[in-house]
Parts: structure tokens; C-alpha cells; sequence
């Protein structure tokens, strides 16, 4: 009995086992003419775009990056509370994370711990200032764009253009007046 092996191995065939045998479990056996697609490998924190779309590798996954991730991550509730590491899963401590990042018996020690060293009131003004730079801005934001509105048309049923502008100019000098007038007010507060 002859040691012969009857099967010649082809090219293909060595590659492949050497691709096996370097662990590179996606590389090419054979040469190919024609569109060759160049792939580039992306580390953790790498942004790339691809195909209109931004990427990024998080804790090694490939994800998509849009204008909604930070939005998710404001909404985004912990396990266990950044401050003390206690479960999450009370519903107070829930909605107190939204508001102040930490649970609500980390909460009520802090609110606690301002009132006993005399800070709590300071501590409320500061929020409401907060709140009336945001409303200064959101009305500041309304009031461009009421100037900037231009009116609108619809088509009814019959297929008639309405114009529904009136007086428009007057409408919008009301509303931005009373939006400026509003804007002043709540800057006389934050003073």
C-alpha cells in the first residue's frame, strides 16, 4: 500500500489553510480582476461616514451616530445611582435622576445638607435663574421666528387657493412686542 496522496491541492486550497492558520478566518483565497472594496478598520472612538451616515465604534460595536444621542443619553437612567450606588428601581429615584442625576435619598441628604448649612434659598434662586435664561432664549428663538414667518396658503377642496395672510405684519408686531415685553420682564427678575 503506497503513502501516495491521490488529491492534488490546489492554490486556493494552501491559502486557505494558511489564512486558518493566522487566525485571518476572512481573507482571500483567490485573485480577482475588477471592483475591489478597500476596508478600513476603525478603532474604539474612531468617526467615519459611510454612505451618508456617520459611525463610530462604541465598547466595540459599530453604531450609528444622529442628531437624536444626545437626547438619549439626557433620558438615559442608570442602574444604580452615580452617588451612592444604590438600586435605581423606586420610582421617585426615577424622576428625581431627570432632574438632579443622582436618586432620590441622595436628593432629599442634599437638600438636607443645604438647608442645615443655610444655602437652600441661594440654591433655589440659582435654579430659577436657570429657568428664566431658558425661557429668555426659547422666547428670544420664537421671536425670529415669528419675523421670519411669511404667511400661508391652502388649497381646499374645490382646488382654490386661500390666502389666509390678513394683517399680517400687524400680527406679527403684536406677538413679537408682547414676546420682547415678556423678555423684559423676566431679565428685570434674573437681576
Amino acid at each position: 500500500m503506497s503513502n501516495h496522496l491521490k488529491k492534488e491541492f490546489k492554490k486556493s486550497d494552501v491559502q486557505r489553510m494558511r489564512n486558518i492558520i493566522t487566525k485571518d478566518y476572512t481573507g482571500s483565497t483567490k485573485q480577482q480582476t475588477g471592483y475591489k472594496k478597500t476596508k478600513v478598520d476603525y478603532k474604539e472612538g474612531d468617526i467615519w461616514e459611510e454612505n451618508g451616515r456617520k459611525w463610530t465604534i462604541k465598547d466595540g460595536i459599530k453604531q450609528n451616530i444622529t442628531k437624536f444621542d444626545s437626547a438619549k443619553e439626557a433620558i438615559k437612567i442608570p442602574l444604580a445611582c452615580p452617588k451612592c450606588k444604590k438600586g435605581m428601581s423606586y420610582y421617585l429615584s426615577k424622576e428625581t435622576y431627570k432632574k438632579s442625576k443622582m436618586c432620590f435619598d441622595c436628593y432629599i441628604k442634599y437638600i438636607t445638607e443645604l438647608k442645615n448649612n443655610g444655602l437652600y434659598e441661594q440654591y433655589i434662586r440659582a435654579a430659577e435663574k436657570g429657568n428664566a435664561k431658558y425661557f429668555i432664549k426659547a422666547f428670544e428663538d420664537q421671536i425670529e421666528e415669528v419675523e421670519n414667518y411669511t404667511g400661508a396658503t391652502y388649497v381646499t377642496e374645490s382646488g382654490d387657493i386661500e390666502d389666509w395672510k390678513g394683517n399680517l405684519d400687524l400680527q406679527k408686531k403684536r406677538i413679537t412686542d408682547e414676546l420682547k415685553e415678556y423678555i423684559k420682564f423676566l431679565k428685570a427678575k434674573l437681576d
